[in-house]
């Protein structure tokens, strides 16, 4: 791929233009994430990792994404009221993406086409719902809802990617945190 993940256009919840180039050389965890969602209160235990392994490389970064249920309907400044304001979210944020409808943000195309497929708690509760409700999404290898997890090793590979009914807190995903960072 001629475009790395550290060049793609990317913009802050203030408007203010960048990239992921200033993460170049830290462990991300990427996720999309959504104000108004049964998922929200990961935000805590996401601020919790975030804290709890920034010292050691980790950068946790949010992507607000109205995609799924229009979860998130707020403007940036709401969003960013919302989020330090119930969850003092200190992880950097940026401004609303598309990730499963047109046209797809170009991360989002690259993150997926790097981990096609997310690992599942394995309850399956999650996608029961959705699918109940009609709301899975069209292509298998699409963002199955709000708060799923990308994690980007320090060289910008795409290391592993978490369904969204993997809690911040899962052993699993954890420990490869623990492992991506060395």
């Amino acid at each position: 791929m001629s475009q790395t993940i550290y060049n793609i256009p990317l913009r802050r919840l203030d408007g203010t233009g960048t990239t992921l180039a200033e993460f170049r050389g830290r462990v991300m965890l990427i996720v999309n994430v959504a104000s108004k969602c049964g998922l929200t209160p990961q935000y805590t235990a996401l601020q919790g990792l975030h804290t709890a392994y920034a010292g050691r490389g980790l950068a946790v970064l949010g992507f607000p994404c109205n995609d799924f249920a229009a979860q998130e309907p707020g403007t940036e400044v709401e969003i960013g009221a919302f989020c330090e304001t119930n969850y003092g979210v200190t992880f950097p944020l940026f401004s609303k993406v598309n990730i499963n409808s047109a046209p797809r943000h170009p991360l989002y195309e690259q993150l997926i086409a790097a981990q096609p497929r997310a690992r599942s708690s394995g309850a399956g509760e999650l996608a029961q719902a959705l699918t109940k409700h009609g709301l899975l999404p069209a292509q298998s290898s699409d963002v199955l809802w709000n708060f799923e997890k990308f994690l980007v090793a320090r060289d910008g590979s795409v290391r592993a990617r978490f369904a969204p009914d993997v809690t911040p807190e899962d052993a699993g995903l954890v420990s490869e945190i623990e492992s991506v960072l060395g």
